[in-house]
């Protein structure tokens, strides 16, 4: 029966190897690898893991075609409800989403979905990009700000449905925090996240780079001057937090965001390239989510020992245990239950310690978890030459600042209904600006929400 052949493993670089470089960790399935994973799925009368999955594609029915060898059939299931499949088979969560949901999980191991939409992914970008659609425009303009997961998966359904779609990014390169957050070894940039994007320029999407919105343009002229009837915000949450504890403002305390951005988006690791990035001898990251993961193995690539700080016990790591996993393989030090309470500075403003204190865990708090308590007479110093702080980030200020009527709460994230509508009319948003730093897929599936409810909007303002 299927479900007695075991889970396919991935192949993957060897530790000690890829902790020295920045090529992708996971080679994913060979066609006979996927052919055999896909063999293990029920095809479920009632899929429980289609009904996890936040953009909802149709996971039995692409998996069977993978079992048929039909790449093309399996491509186009997917494309009905995901533009980024190569992107989400690789970041996705979907250990706690579709894959925490199979049938096969109870008792075993659940079908690898993330591998096998990431197969079909790459298989399609290998050979159908350059597959043309005819889509007939219904003459209505809609603005798309940020060219994030939110954006993309707006800026793609509404391109299918006839809209002239324009995407304005703040910054050089699209792709938001698929380009400036998550590393080359967990999601490759020219390979992976430009031919995706190049997908949706099929589709007519329009894409302007180093735009502003609320400085160079404004959400109001984009309405009142531009001719756009309707806007999406997807703008995502790149402001950082810090602890405000002292010492913050010493020489070589920098946020994951500053920190991931200068790695990744500006390639501080590559020779070719003149960006500075610094981290010593030792690095020491303060958290315990995907960005903490992500953050702490890009230093110890760049040749830093790199140590994790988190006040929680393991078990209550926010990061995927993929992750986790991977970043004990390369050597990675986790320091658990412990909570800084000050950088420590030499005579030249520098940093060389961080104090911290021992940490026990309590009751839960407003979120499930156990809330982490200080041990009295714990203090101990651990010593560093950098403290990059992965907190978590919150929306950028600017847009709620310029943009007359347009509601944000108590964390400056956007106010919006269940359909993405703000407190301004014509204007909708998504994603990370709406909910504070979330995963990919869940800001795909808020904008494909928004997309819906624009349409249905500028369809009722035309009658």
């Amino acid at each position: 029966m299927a479900n007695k052949i075991p889970r396919v493993s991935v192949r993957e670089q060897e530790p000690a190897l890829r902790a020295t470089n920045f090529e992708e960790v996971c080679y994913g399935y060979n066609e006979q690898e996927a052919q055999t994973e896909a063999s293990r799925c029920l095809n479920c009368k009632n899929p429980r893991c289609v009904a996890a999955c936040p953009v909802g594609i149709d996971i039995p029915a692409f998996i069977k075609k993978i079992t048929e060898g039909d790449y093309s059939a399996a491509s186009s299931i997917i494309a009905k409800d995901s533009s980024l499949p190569s992107i989400c088979g690789r970041v996705c969560p979907q250990e706690t989403q579709c894959e925490g949901s199979c049938i096969l999980g109870i008792k075993g191991e659940p079908v690898a979905i993330g591998k096998l939409e990431r197969f079909v992914g790459d298989w399609s970008l290998e050979n159908e990009s350059d597959a043309e659609l005819t889509i007939q425009s219904n003459g209505h303009k809609v603005a798309v700000i940020g060219s994030g997961p939110a954006g993309l998966a707006c800026a793609s359904d509404l391109a299918k449905w006839g809209y002239e779609v324009t995407v304005f990014e703040a910054l050089h390169k699209l792709g938001g925090v698929l380009v400036y957050g998550i590393p080359e070894f967990r999601l490759p940039k020219e390979k992976i996240v430009a031919r995706e994007i190049d997908s949706l320029r099929r589709l007519g999407v329009k894409f302007e780079t180093d735009v502003v919105v609320g400085r160079t343009i404004t959400i109001d002229s984009l309405l009142d001057d531009e001719g756009f009837d309707a806007v999406f915000i997807g703008s995502g949450a790149g402001l950082p937090r810090f602890m405000g504890i002292s010492g913050e403002n010493l020489n070589g305390v920098v946020s994951a965001n500053e920190f991931l951005t200068r790695a990744n988006l500006m390639r501080a690791y590559d020779d070719e390239y003149d960006t500075p990035i610094f981290v010593g001898k030792k690095v020491v990251v303060v958290g315990g989510g995907n960005v903490a993961m992500d953050a702490v193995r890009t230093a110890k690539r760049l040749g830093a020992d790199a140590v994790i700080v988190y006040r929680r016990s393991e078990a209550e790591l926010p990061a995927r245990k993929e992750e986790v996993h991977h970043a004990k393989e390369e050597g990675i030090e986790f320091k658990m239950l412990t909570n800084p309470t000050e950088v420590i500075g030499n005579d030249k403003g520098w940093v060389r310690g961080l104090r911290c204190v021992e940490m026990e865990l309590g009751e839960p708090d407003e979120s499930g978890r156990r809330s982490p308590i200080e041990k009295p007479n714990s203090d101990f110093e651990v010593e560093c030459d950098v403290v990059i702080m992965a907190l978590g980030t919150s929306p950028n200020p600017l847009l709620k600042r310029t943009t007359a009527g347009l509601e944000t709460n108590r964390r400056g994230c956007i106010v919006t209904n269940e359909q993405g509508a703000t407190t301004r009319e014509g204007v909708f948003a998504g994603g990370d600006a709406v909910t504070g730093a979330a995963t990919v897929i869940l800001a795909m599936g808020a904008g494909r929400t928004a997309a819906k409810a624009i349409d249905e909007y500028v369809k009722n303002k035309a009658k």
